[in-house]
């Protein structure tokens, strides 16, 4: 398997063999059922749609639905494909759980980023402002200044940083150090920072 679903809990810190205290995020990850295989002769590409989290059935629509109840399946809340050696063997309904990471093993981790709403240039792309702090100027220290020629090319160009929404993406963060494997809760400790905030779904990935 090339990676698993899961949930971020939240941040803490735990001491290592050395006595060092090390940040971790806490991520429940799994267990994951899989819901769908695509295979090489009928879809073109190996890989396993994994399903995470319970939902309820007046929530899903009638057609998905109906796909669950045919592979005999709850709903579930979010549904993600991932890659998977085509030597595997799998059938729909079995579960994915966080036995396919080890401690020690550095995985991809990919997120929405928190939103942060709409926000300057200051903060957006780190502008240091313009104009000075006295001689009536107040209005202008966060300004983004100039953004465009007067008369050629008479227009402002594309990509021009300007104010606008903050966050809210996708995010992928590499070479994140798995520090601890809890299998009893399903629970992995990630050394450093993950991307979202507290419950968002977090898909980790194997290098």
């Amino acid at each position: 398997m090339s990676g698993l679903l899961g949930q971020k809990i939240g941040m803490t810190s735990v001491y290592n063999e050395k006595g060092d205290l090390v940040p971790v995020s806490v991520i429940k990850a799994g267990p994951c059922k899989i819901v769908s295989i695509r295979t090489k002769e009928k879809d073109g590409y190996h890989a396993l749609q994994l399903g995470f989290g319970e939902k309820k059935e007046k929530r899903v629509s009638k057609p998905v639905l109906g796909q669950f109840k045919k592979n005999e399946l709850a709903p579930l809340k979010v549904l993600r494909e991932f890659k998977f050696s085509s030597e595997q063997e799998f059938k729909i309904g079995d579960e994915i759980n966080v036995s396919i990471f080890a401690e020690g093993e550095k995985i991809k981790v990919r997120a929405k980023s928190k939103g942060k709403g709409f926000q300057g240039v200051m903060r957006r792309h780190g502008f240091g402002g313009v104009g000075g702090t006295t001689h009536g100027q107040s209005d202008r220290l966060r300004a983004p200044g100039s953004i465009g020629a007067s008369s050629y090319p008479s227009r402002v160009f594309k990509g021009q940083r300007m104010a606008g929404r903050m966050g809210h993406k996708n995010v992928t963060i590499s070479n994140l150090k798995i520090f601890k494997v809890i299998h009893e809760q399903n629970l992995i400790l990630v050394r450093g920072a993950v991307p979202g905030a507290i419950n968002t779904i977090v898909e980790l990935l194997k290098r």
